[in-house]
Formats: C-alpha cells, sequence, structure tokens
C-alpha cells in the first residue's frame, strides 16, 4: 500500500531529524479510521497521507485537504510534493478546504488533520514518478513538517 510506505518514508525521515513521531500503525498495517482521528485530536500536526483516483488516466495533480487554520502548511506540503513529482497544485495553491470536497466533512481533517492526496494513482505516469522519487519525496515532506512543528 503506497500511502502506508509513504508514512513510513517520511516517519523514519522525521525521527532521523530527532522529531517524535506517532504513527497510525507500522509496516503495511493501517489503524482504522476512528482511531486515526483519535491521534490526531492529541498532536501539534496529524498528517494522513492518500492517493487519488480518477476515470480519467491523464488526471493529475497534488492536493491537501484540510480547515482554514492548517491552509499555509498544507499549501507547503503540496508545494513540496509537486517540486518533486513536477505535478500541478489543484485547489487553492494545493489547498482544499474540506466543504469542496464531495464529502464535505471529513473525521479526520474536523479533529485537526491534514489529508495529502500524493498524486493519482490511475495515472500511471505520475505512479511512476512517484515509485522513481518516493525517497527524495519523502524527504521534502519531512522537510516541511519539520519547519511546521
Amino acid at each position: 500500500d503506497i500511502a502506508a510506505e509513504f508514512r513510513n518514508l517520511v516517519a523514519h525521515e522525521l525521527r532521523q531529524a530527532g522529531a517524535d513521531v506517532l504513527t497510525d500503525g507500522e509496516g503495511k498495517d493501517n489503524k482504522p479510521l476512528a482511531e486515526a482521528v483519535k491521534l490526531a485530536g492529541g498532536v501539534g500536526l496529524a498528517v494522513e497521507f492518500h492517493c487519488n483516483a480518477a476515470v480519467n488516466p491523464q488526471a493529475r495533480g497534488v492536493e491537501s485537504i484540510s480547515l482554514p487554520g492548517k491552509r499555509d502548511v498544507s499549501q507547503r506540503i503540496s508545494a513540496a510534493i509537486a517540486g518533486v513529482l513536477d505535478s500541478p497544485l489543484r485547489g487553492d495553491r494545493g489547498w482544499i478546504d474540506q466543504s469542496k470536497t464531495p464529502r464535505g466533512r471529513l473525521a479526520f481533517v474536523n479533529a485537526g488533520g491534514v489529508i495529502v492526496e500524493l498524486f493519482f494513482i490511475s495515472n500511471p505516469a505520475e505512479l511512476a514518478t512517484y515509485q522513481a522519487k518516493k525517497a527524495e519525496l519523502a524527504r521534502a515532506v519531512a522537510a516541511v513538517l519539520l519547519e511546521a512543528r
């Protein structure tokens, strides 16, 4: 699972930099959403990584979903990803208010978290770029998270 793999890569980079890191699972394991929501409410910055998908295999781009108070860090995370993957920023410079999503309200976001849609897994070119640059990408995202703490 790409989301768990990337979570682990970013957690490794953060730990190497001396940060305290709490994850929603180890290895390929992801705790259920209810557990992740509980974790999000008790930490300084909670981030969950996802991959976007679309019927159109050419769809591409990165976006981070959060409440308005996390707009700045969401935009910085998205910009770091876009820079490494050479992918366009979606929404407002990489940020989308949860109210603009199809679901309207997201439990993880309401708990103060940021949901990061790394790229479109349905786009073979974006997936290949991720696979080739995932270590560099993890370092870039970790750098933003370290600045934000």
